[in-house]
């Protein structure tokens, strides 16, 4: 079995209809690294805080309408239970506090003055994702100019 196969046969990750009080976090449903992160804090999530969305799927643009899918193809974001977005980096330190098992992260996250320093990282991870493979199947040129 592929990584791919693994990846699409694995349990559906919880969505905002069957956790509504939950915040909701947009990922890269396309992105192989994106889908790993995302079911490893599913995993981490123990109080059942999250729920998940692929930017891919038609309910983000119903709940998020004001979010562009440029936006979103350029970091995840965290909607959370009251409707605050908090993206790329800003999301990874939001998490750090929300999730108890990412607790340990939280002070290195948040030492002042180094959000820039992990917006820079957060960055240069998103662009080369691509890299690290897609579950979509691309038979044109569009998934070329993520890579």
């Amino acid at each position: 079995m592929t990584a791919t196969d693994l990846l699409t046969h694995l349990a559906p990750l919880p969505t905002p209809d069957e956790r509504p009080e939950a915040d909701v976090l947009i990922y890269d449903g396309h992105c192989r690294i994106c889908i790993w992160q995302v079911r490893r804090l599913a995993w981490w999530d123990w109080g059942r805080r999250l729920a998940y969305l692929s930017l891919h799927d038609p309910q983000v643009g119903q709940r998020c309408a004001d979010l562009t899918h440029d936006a979103l193809m350029k970091e995840m974001y965290v909607v959370d239970r009251f409707g605050r977005r908090h993206a790329g980096a800003a999301a990874v330190r939001y998490l750090s506090r929300r999730l108890p098992t990412l607790w340990w992260l939280a002070p290195l996250l948040h030492i002042p003055g180094t959000l820039p320093l992990w917006n820079w990282l957060y960055q240069q991870v998103a662009k080369r994702r691509y890299r690290f493979g897609t579950l979509a199947t691309c038979d044109d040129e569009a998934c070329r100019l993520h890579r």
